[in-house]
């Protein structure tokens, strides 16, 4: 039995019952529709509402992941058949709204990133230093452009500190103001332009498309019978007969025993090394498949951050008092989003007919973001172990 990290059953606490989760899911019901209004307020698209429309995107998501995971971990106390047909409905339409936003984070990460290896000055959320990587993972770009299939282009905008810094490193570096580069950064540079570009479009494109996506799903028939549900549990939720008078501490302890069993799995000692050499063995392989080591890491944050949910329905709603779940999970979210931005260099690296540099250039990126990742699960590592001393 893996060790209890996290104590969500709080011994001697008031008992909390099925009452507590149909509050807490009227209320997370009534911010969805709160957010639903705003956002056709706004006009309902990114360029008619700005921030507002953002902001209300983000917030249906947010009540659309918590009323689905207390679906998940609670759903003994629920109406079955009402929760296993509006459980895949919300995940579909946070996973649906996510995507455009995960585009821009993405390709805004990337730029960042070729900003800073093209010899500018590093920006604090950008401080893995990769000059090994560089050196070690370069020579092998050219194997994995070979192998690709074209990526779709499209016109876009750079944001504009990642753009100042593409545009610094598509100039002469001859000039006075600037010092000649080592042979290995001057390669990078002349190549950062080339692939910041590429990415762009790329990434670009693939954010107008989940636009248009998340804009057409909004008004399908699918969103409204999924907002006519939410409608009701904001007034009536279908719980069980028992449901009122259930603890439902037992059934949060099975979501935290699910997390501490999946971080057992996890290598963390091997995460505890500042560089995971195996990690990096098949990072350049042309086999576009995902990461098989990031797999386990994705399910462990799914799973905190349904631990996360109970806990907040344990507490009426209210934020968890552990100091390491905040940390563990943004960890998470570090370590996702650069698996996902590694994923995109090398994608973008398979793009037939580029420019040696520009491959080059886009496999230190690769294996930049892949020392992210490592850095991210030895931050997991750390934040997982303070959690489990302060609760000893």
């Amino acid at each position: 039995m893996a060790q209890r990290h996290l104590d969500p059953t709080d011994h001697g606490a008031p008992e909390v019952t099925g009452d507590a989760l149909a509050a807490y899911l009227r209320a997370q019901a009534t911010e969805f529709l709160r957010a639903l209004r705003l956002h056709r307020e706004t006009g309902g698209s990114a360029a008619g509402g700005g921030q507002e429309t953002v902001d209300a995107a983000r917030a249906l998501r947010r009540s659309a992941r918590r009323i689905s995971g207390s679906l998940h971990t609670f759903r003994p106390l629920l109406d079955a058949d009402w929760s296993e047909e509006i459980r895949p409905e919300l995940a579909w339409l946070s996973g649906t709204l996510g995507l455009e936003h995960a585009y821009a984070a993405r390709l805004e990460r990337l730029l960042l990133a070729l900003h800073r290896l093209s010899g500018a000055a590093v920006f604090p959320e950008q401080s893995v230093v990769v000059t090994r990587a560089a050196a070690q993972q370069g020579g092998s770009v050219a194997a994995l452009a070979g192998g690709a299939r074209a990526a779709g282009a499209a016109g876009a905008r750079t944001p504009g500190r990642a753009r100042a810094g593409l545009a610094e490193a598509a100039q002469d570096t001859a000039g006075p103001a600037r010092p000649a580069p080592a042979p290995d950064r001057g390669n990078l540079t002349v190549g950062a332009a080339k692939a910041g570009a590429l990415l762009e479009r790329q990434l670009t494109l693939a954010r107008t498309r989940a636009h248009s996506t998340a804009l057409q799903a909004l008004g399908s028939s699918r969103f409204h019978a999924v907002a006519d549900k939410v409608a009701l549990l904001a007034s009536e939720v279908p719980l069980t007969p028992a449901a009122p008078t259930t603890g439902l501490r037992p059934l949060a302890a099975a979501a935290e025993e699910r997390l501490t069993d999946a971080v057992a799995a996890l290598p963390l000692l091997t995460a505890g090394h500042p560089y995971n050499a195996e990690a990096l063995v098949h990072g350049l392989s042309p086999d576009p498949a995902p990461h098989p080591q990031d797999t386990p890491w994705h399910q462990v944050r799914l799973l905190l951050r349904l631990h996360r949910y109970a806990r907040e329905v344990l507490s009426g709603g209210g934020a968890p008092a552990d100091a390491g779940l905040p940390a563990a999970g943004l960890a998470l979210n570090r370590h996702r989003d650069a698996s996902e931005a590694a994923s995109a260099a090398a994608q973008a690296a398979r793009t037939p007919r580029i420019t040696p540099a520009t491959a080059y250039a886009l496999g230190v990126l690769h294996a930049d973001q892949r020392h992210e990742v490592e850095a991210a699960r030895f931050a997991f590592q750390q934040a997982w172990q303070k959690q489990a001393v302060g609760a000893s």
